[in-house]
């Protein structure tokens, strides 16, 4: 025999060795379950019963004018097209300063809607007739009034430092209910919103909390791209995958605490899974036509039913950008602008509060509309003609609202002065409104922590209080 052809016995066990632990990792993997440890998504009781299982939040990125949707100003009407009173002016952040025009009232009306009475924007006459379902909140504040600032803040808890995002804190506290999809899902119709990937981060949590951001716009296999293999068929991948997972796993397992690991070893599991459940979840095509119908054929109509789909599958936080960049950041223009993009949204977000209400998801889902901050009163110095007004930032004082989940619906919390620029009463800072969020779903937000770094961080850092009197 050519001596280079011969192998020992020894030689022989060690090449072909590679294919039998191919094998057996594929028993392995299908028939052990992993301890809790490796499995950092298995569900878990929150601190106490919770009203809400999961939460979509509807960002409308780039800050919605109150004044002209959720919080009339009728008063403003007889100040039209004064100059703000210097005692007013005086008390802005610098950043609008230099930019506060005259008092400009709404152009909108406002109705009263429900049972309850409760003043809506005739821009919003969809959304309108779940009056009775929103729990409004017209005396937000912020800290600073600039964009990305403020999306990281309303996201983040922090509008500078690295923190991690609410929606990871949630999937940290609470694990998912889906085997086969993300846990926190961010959905845009296409690009990306002023700070980025920022705002859905993980941080110091471990990676497998972090959003997984789904650029709904783009058709079929290229929603989420390099998804599925062509050039494989799926029993080799299960394959090749289950050799690969037991290969990181011994390795992890020499290196204890390696979250890093850890997670890319979790990503590789969920992504072959999401091979399928992803296409369906994602395929609003499989509704029936009446309920596409209702959303409406519309890049946001997209956006809330899939979020619906999420939803029901298991999802723990569902966040809805309304595009890219910062679409509400209406600085001039306003006029012919909200109304596009109040007809955008208004319809889609009333066709998702009725459809989780028929399907009785409404009283376990919070859902959760607003911005990052809100617009003035007055108009932007610069242009003349009323088509080109614009207002400027504002976060002493702004509007948000919830729906579902134990809120308390048809209601009104807070008040902002006759000029809408300062808060009259309750002020609800974006700190109490995380503690309520995460108090809906369960936690004690002084509790839930995570150490990093020597010291206990949580989603609220050293604020934060629970607004009861918004919960039913």
């Amino acid at each position: 025999m050519n001596q280079n052809l011969s192998l020992s016995r020894r030689a022989w066990l060690q090449k072909t060795g590679f294919g039998f632990g191919a094998i057996a990792a594929s028993d392995l993997l299908s028939a052990v379950e992993l301890p809790h440890e490796a499995a950092p998504l298995a569900v878990r009781e929150p601190h106490f019963p919770a009203r809400a299982k999961r939460v979509i939040h509807l960002f409308m990125n780039g800050g919605p004018s109150q004044i002209d949707t959720f919080d009339p100003k009728p008063g403003l009407a007889k100040l039209d097209g004064k100059p703000l009173p210097d005692s007013v002016l005086n008390a802005l952040q610098n950043v609008q300063k230099g930019r506060a025009g005259t008092i400009w009232a709404s152009p909108f009306k406002f109705f009263k809607h429900g049972q309850s009475g409760l003043e809506i924007s005739e821009l919003y006459p969809h959304v309108a007739k779940h009056a009775d379902d929103l729990c409004v909140i017209r005396s937000m504040q912020g800290n600073v009034a600039n964009h990305s600032p403020g999306l990281l803040l309303m996201n983040c808890g922090h509008e500078v430092l690295p923190r991690p995002s609410i929606g990871s804190w949630a999937l940290y506290g609470l694990g998912t209910d889906s085997e086969d999809l993300p846990g926190y899902v961010v959905l845009m119709p296409s690009g990306m919103p002023t700070a980025q990937s920022r705002n859905w981060t993980s941080a110091f949590l471990p990676g497998v909390y972090q959003g997984t951001h789904i650029e709904t716009d783009a058709k079929g296999s290229e929603l989420i791209p390099h998804l599925t293999r062509s050039d494989i068929r799926p029993g080799t991948q299960r394959s090749q995958l289950a050799l690969t997972q037991f290969l990181n796993r011994r390795h992890s397992n020499r290196r204890p605490g390696d979250e890093r690991l850890d997670s890319r070893i979790h990503s590789m599991e969920l992504a072959f899974r999401m091979q399928s459940a992803a296409t369906d979840a994602f395929d609003v095509s499989k509704e029936p036509e009446s309920i596409r119908e209702m959303y409406g054929d519309s890049a946001v109509g997209r956006n809330l039913l899939m979020a619906r789909r999420l939803a029901e599958r298991g999802v723990r936080y569902i966040q809805c950008y309304h595009g890219a960049g910062q679409p509400w950041d209406n600085h001039s223009g306003l006029l012919p602008r909200i109304k596009a993009l109040t007809q955008e949204s208004d319809q889609p977000i009333a066709a998702l509060l009725s459809d989780l209400k028929n399907r009785g998801m409404l009283e376990d889902t919070l859902v959760v509309w607003g911005g990052e901050m809100g617009r003035t009163s007055t108009i932007q110095t610069g242009p003349k003609k009323v088509e080109q007004y614009g207002r400027d930032h504002h976060v002493d004082g702004f509007t948000i609202w919830m729906a579902g989940a134990g809120v308390r619906g048809g209601t009104v919390y807070g008040q902002t002065d006759e000029l809408g620029l300062s808060i009259a009463e309750n002020p609800v800072h974006v700190h109490d409104l995380h503690a309520t969020i995460l108090h809906q779903l369960g936690f004690d937000h002084k509790r839930l922590t995570y150490r990093y770094s020597g010291r206990d961080f949580r989603l609220t850092d050293v604020h934060g209080r629970v607004v009861h009197e918004l919960l039913a």
